[in-house]
């Protein structure tokens, strides 16, 4: 039976979504590992979303909280808002809590990644602080550590991303994560999806 990773994000602009899709590549180049992408509701309404200037959603499917117990590993990705998740991410992890109330997600392994708008925007924050919504389920958080290897010490170029996972910055909305970040997203992707695959084997 394959190995199910779900790649569970919201994006607004896009930056997320797109390092998803790479992230989604990475892991699904693993043998035995079947990864899936899904978005998170959307809670704001399309004309607020009009006035922020947002771009349509992807075609992405939508998923809904109970779903998320048939993955055996998750990679969640967020914007940040003030150096925390987005509200939109924080909304669909607040309706979890029947399968909190269950543990139905304690011991599956989970990855973060992100997208902040300036250097000092919360790559690491953001991701430190979302660590406590995986702590109350009990999944266990697999950070990339320094394991992306030369790319992690990138100081010519402006990179996002840290040890705890992939990530890049969308200054004023017109930056697109460069090809070292989506690399770097792959490489997230692959690691953690063969993790996943080993804890349910040695399940």
């Amino acid at each position: 039976m394959a190995t199910k990773v779900y790649i569970v994000y919201y994006s607004m602009y896009g930056h997320v979504g797109r390092l998803a899709e790479e992230i989604k590549k990475g892991a699904s180049s693993v043998e035995g590992v079947e990864a899936t992408l899904w978005q998170v509701p959307e809670t704001l309404s399309e004309d607020v979303l009009g006035k922020m200037s947002a771009p349509p959603k992807s075609d992405v499917a939508i998923i809904s909280p109970n779903e998320l117990a048939d993955a055996d590993g998750f990679i969640f990705g967020f914007p940040t808002r003030f150096g925390m998740m987005a509200a939109q991410f924080k909304a669909f992890l607040d309706a979890t809590g029947g399968l909190w109330r269950t543990q139905q997600l304690a011991g599956k392994p989970a990855g973060i990644f992100y997208s902040t708008g300036s250097q000092g925007g919360g790559q690491e924050t953001t991701a430190l602080t979302a660590i406590t919504q995986l702590v109350h389920h009990g999944m266990i958080f697999v950070p990339i550590g320094y394991t992306f290897g030369a790319g992690m010490f990138e100081m010519e170029n402006i990179k996002g991303g840290s040890p705890y996972g992939a990530g890049t910055f969308a200054g004023d909305g017109s930056r697109q994560p460069t090809q070292l970040e989506l690399e770097q997203a792959f490489h997230q992707g692959k690691y953690i999806a063969t993790i996943t695959k080993k804890l349910k084997g040695a399940a």
